[in-house]
């Protein structure tokens, strides 16, 4: 009888923690913007422009898989409480019960991510810029490992990635790098890391293997096509091209494939950016273009998050020093500065496993703004 008023209780809080999750989704809110996507769908002016009829068919493929897990998950609690009524006396039935509240609770976590990744571009594709900081050939072996990490950690949340800018370093590593992910709320998981990362080791590049510090800057952006806060003046852009080096795969090099736009607008700083990854110009050039979107909708965002803090009286410098997360080798110790989230596997965290510190990161970020 104990075990069976424990899973009572258990099963009624899980119950509790569902209602409450699915209030703060605003369930109303999620039906009509289902039944607007549906409507966009079922209108055969959808595919006068064919790169928005992809876009509003894959958002509706994600509201309808999100709402599908909602409802299931609500059919599985109603059969469980069900269940546990009947078999109130049945020591087998209530073994196999506990472990179905426990694969529940589990769906409830995932859930609960999945209203943490609300905001307005986490659904999107995204990239993950990585540039090198002070200190040559340290900090270009460290933009390299966080290279390999993300692309890791990319591959085991299934999404699809691909290097669309490398510039190499002088001796080893590498001095920036673009990182495309493409798959669903890739932004909203990525976005976690966007900041310094700071790197202290025994050197390999030193004889006398003293311990170095290193940093590389990660920069993440949506991608995005047709966001309002995109502004792109024809007259304010240089279109290069160019002969395209090292990455890329064969072939890649032997035409002015590689294409480099130059932005100036709105402020007095240019934005550069430089896609060689495919064979085609016209590829280069289109993915070239959607990175500076994205770089512009940040620029946008940070100006808006500014004007907020200003409003409220925060302000933070944005120098090296305020690193959010420093992996310490020697020590075998990776903690991330914002959550105080810390794992001494720093061989896992570099092979791509760090979704313990973008868990811990959404949670925080929500916490703080309530």
């Amino acid at each position: 009888m104990t075990e069976f008023i424990d899973l009572r209780a258990l099963l009624s809080s899980l119950q509790a923690r569902f209602d409450a999750l699915r209030g703060r989704l605003d369930w109303a809110a999620k039906q009509a913007e289902l039944h607007e996507l549906e409507q966009q769908a079922a209108d055969p002016a959808l595919w006068d422009n064919p790169q928005q009829a992809q876009t509003t068919l894959q958002r509706l493929a994600r509201m309808q898989e999100e709402l599908k897990m909602w409802d299931s998950l609500a059919g599985d609690l109603a059969t469980l409480r069900d269940l546990l009524q009947l078999s109130a006396d049945d020591p087998d039935s209530l073994s196999q019960i506990e472990r179905e509240v426990s694969v529940l609770a589990k769906s409830v976590d995932t859930l609960e991510l999945s209203i943490l990744l609300g905001e307005k571009y986490d659904s999107t594709n995204a990239f993950i810029s990585i540039q090198s900081g002070a200190g040559g050939v340290e900090s270009q072996d460290w933009a390299q490992m966080l290279l390999r990490m993300y692309s890791r950690w990319g591959e085991s949340q299934g999404f699809r990635t691909t290097i669309v800018d490398l510039m190499d370093g002088e001796e080893a590593g590498i001095k920036s790098a673009t990182l495309e992910l493409r798959g669903p709320y890739a932004y909203g998981y990525a976005k976690a890391e966007a900041g310094i990362h700071r790197l202290v080791r025994l050197s390999p590049f030193d004889a006398n293997h003293r311990r170095h510090t290193s940093f590389a800057r990660v920069e993440v952006l949506p991608e995005v096509d047709d966001a309002a806060e995109v502004k792109i003046n024809p007259e304010d852009l240089r279109i290069d091209v160019y002969r395209a080096g090292g990455h890329g795969g064969q072939g890649v090099n032997t035409t002015d494939s590689a294409v480099r736009l130059v932005y100036r607008g709105g402020t007095p700083d240019e934005i550069i950016v430089t896609c060689q990854n495919e064979r085609s110009q016209l590829q280069n050039k289109e993915t070239a273009m959607n990175v500076l979107r994205a770089r512009l909708l940040e620029r946008e965002l940070a100006r808006q998050a500014a004007e907020r803090n200003k409003l409220k009286g925060e302000h933070r410098d944005a120098a090296w020093g305020n690193q959010i997360r420093s992996y310490v080798l020697d020590d075998r110790r990776v903690k991330d500065h914002r959550t105080n989230v810390e794992t001494s596997n720093t061989q896992a965290v570099l092979d791509g496993e760090i979704n313990l510190f973008i868990d811990a990161f959404l949670r925080w970020r929500t916490e703080g703004a309530e």
